[in-house]
């Protein structure tokens, strides 16, 4: 809404006549209520949008019993975590999945494989795999959240004979190379960026697996295009994971072919991949 136009007043009342019911304003809410007002007093937002406005707002309250003498606790329909929605969030990270590049067939991988190697800073970290607004507003690297799974631990409890060293290196003999790289977390503008390439740890972690002569599969956590350069070009095989939560299982479903790529990509990759670009097995 601060966007919207320069003087504030003004972004208040173009934003709740085009139908913005509630408006979150942490920094300045006193001013807020009081252009508010006045716009209202001035007729320049009618009293039926806040109305409107008010009316919606004390039906899901009502709704959800906020509104009697005792407010009711949230039933156990509510509880999160349960192993109905993991398996409903398993099945949306397989869904989502994007695969952008398999030469060679690379994908999907066999569990009998004697040995695939891991690397990359984001295959044992569940913070980035959740990003931001995860627990805290920014999110953060490592343990946010308990109960997830990471997708260094979906290879291992899929059965496949694992080892990981970040920096990629240890990768000769072989069988496969999957690298696990990407942003860490971040939301709203402190994410902006003036350039999307992958970082220098990232491209040397793929170096190092591509230097051991391995078919390398490279995993991509981001919220957003990013600029893959030479990595591209390394990798035989390149999956879109975006941001698959605490749900890593449903990334290996697709690298082991359990469930097929299928995802097709939102909006343009520049450059790189059109909208709509998706592969599959």
């Amino acid at each position: 809404m601060d966007q919207i136009a320069k003087d504030y007043k003004t972004a208040i009342g173009i934003s709740i006549n085009a139908g913005m019911d509630m408006v979150m304003v942490p920094d300045h809410y006193r001013e807020f209520i009081e252009n508010l007002k006045e716009l209202v007093q001035e007729g320049a937002v009618p009293m039926s949008r806040i109305d409107d406005a008010v009316t919606r707002i004390l039906r899901v309250k009502l709704a959800m019993g906020m509104l009697e003498p005792k407010p009711a606790l949230p039933s156990s329909d509510y509880s999160f975590g349960t192993p109905a929605h993991r398996a409903v969030a398993r099945q949306a990270v397989s869904e989502s999945l994007v695969l952008l590049k398999n030469e060679r067939q690379t994908l999907p991988l066999s569990r009998k494989l004697a040995r695939i190697h891991v690397a990359g800073k984001s295959a044992d970290d569940l913070g980035n795999q959740c990003g931001g607004w995860t627990i805290t507003w920014q999110g953060k690297s490592g343990e946010t959240t308990s109960g997830g799974t990471t997708i260094l631990a979906a290879l291992r409890k899929a059965g496949a004979n694992v080892t990981f060293v970040k920096d990629g290196s240890g990768a000769e003999g072989a069988n496969a190379g999957i690298v696990v790289i990407g942003e860490t977390p971040y939301a709203e503008g402190l994410g902006d960026r003036a350039d999307l390439s992958l970082s220098a740890e990232d491209i040397s972690a793929v170096r190092n697996m591509k230097r051991a002569g391995v078919p390398v599969v490279v995993v991509v956590i981001s919220g957003r295009p990013l600029i893959l350069g030479e990595v591209l070009n390394q990798a035989d095989a390149v999956i879109a994971a975006w941001l698959p939560g605490t749900e890593g299982e449903g990334v290996t479903d697709v690298l082991f072919g359990d469930y097929k790529a299928v995802g097709k990509l939102s909006f343009t990759w520049p450059t790189q991949f059109n909208y709509g670009f998706g592969l599959t097995y």
